[in-house]
């Protein structure tokens, strides 16, 4: 089975990283370290960035992922601030300064690299946020974004969420890549 390290510190996207690349015969080994992340406009950017980072710490073959919600009615605030804007202002800190535009998309950009370059996989799920938080499956945004189409958050449609998420569908891109032949691996022995 091959291997892939994914540098993160969060149990919850290491979970679902493992769930989703295990079909592709691909073994997930989570590691926690600790980079300063870079302070940009763009997710691409952040990632890039944090997998340089990352490959000088562990060097072999690795992935770190970055995922924001962009909401159109605050100028696609607070997209890649989205995880220290939800540790100050939470998802009821959100729904305050959502008005009428509540038109909003979770973005997933993971970066892969080997020491010789980055490449990056992203995934978009378009929606709306919510009116009131609902559900209490999931972590993070999850109870106050309604994916398009659908009538439940996130967090209340966990198994919709597993299908189609943004990190579902970055994940996938990345994995349709790694079947050209085109990532080197560490072999799981």
């Amino acid at each position: 089975m091959k291997e892939i390290i994914f540098v993160t510190s969060n149990k919850g996207k290491l979970k679902e990283a493992k769930e989703i690349l295990k079909e592709a015969g691909i073994k997930v080994k989570g590691r926690k370290l600790n980079i300063e992340e870079k302070r940009a406009e763009n997710l691409e950017e952040i990632a890039k960035d944090s997998a340089l980072k990352a490959y000088k710490k562990v060097g072999k073959p690795l992935i770190v992922e970055d995922a924001g919600l962009f909401i159109e009615g605050l100028e696609g605030f607070p997209g890649p601030y989205s995880a220290w804007v939800f540790k100050k202002l939470g998802n009821k800190g959100i729904l305050r300064l959502v008005e009428k535009n509540r038109k909003a998309y979770f973005k997933s950009v993971i970066a892969y690299t080997n020491g010789r370059g980055v490449k990056l996989f992203s995934g978009i799920v378009k929606g709306k946020i919510a009116k009131k938080e609902k559900g209490k499956q999931g972590f993070g945004y999850d109870p106050i974004f309604i994916p398009e189409g659908r009538k439940k958050t996130f967090s209340e449609d966990a198994v919709f969420k597993n299908l189609m998420s943004h990190r579902k569908r970055a994940f996938k891109n990345f994995v349709s890549w790694c079947r050209n032949g085109k990532v080197t691996f560490k072999e799981k022995r």
